[in-house]
């Protein structure tokens, strides 16, 4: 497997905290219907925090009662910010979709980091997160008590 590389760019604090209060749909690409897995975790957090949470894993029919779809293409609405659970490996093919669907933005969960195609994303005008936590940062920027 590879190793997460050290991000070269990152986004900015303050834009980090416009994005989250900008973004109003977020698919969880890589999402697991295992009430322990991060991921799961995160994409509860976002759903309670009134985000329209799209999980994205072809393993699945629907996780935390939205319709599951096996890809970004099969996502029907237009999506804010591409929250990426998958290995690195898988991060290249997942841009190339978030850049190919208009995302705004490609978030790499903490312990992830592909600076090629952050840069491939910045190019085509997106905005990028790499090895941030987007439930840490979402509740750091707008302390909440909600767990």
């Amino acid at each position: 497997m590879a190793e997460c590389e050290i991000p070269r760019e990152n986004l900015p604090d303050p834009e980090i905290k416009e994005l989250l209060q900008r973004a109003q749909t977020i698919a969880v690409v890589g999402v697991s219907h295992k009430e322990d897995r991060d991921s799961h975790k995160v994409a509860r957090y976002l759903k309670e925090h009134g985000y329209t949470m799209i999980p994205v894993n072809p393993k699945y029919k629907e996780v935390l009662g939205e319709p599951c779809y096996p890809d970004l293409k099969s996502v029907p609405v237009p999506v804010d910010i591409v929250n990426i659970f998958r290995n690195i490996e898988a991060i290249p093919g997942i841009v190339d979709e978030a850049i190919d669907v208009g995302a705004k933005a490609v978030w790499m969960q903490l312990g992830l980091c592909h600076n090629a195609s952050a840069e491939k994303a910045r190019q085509a005008g997106m905005q990028v997160v790499m090895n941030k936590c987007i439930k840490i940062e979402h509740s750091r920027h707008f302390a909440t008590h909600k767990e």
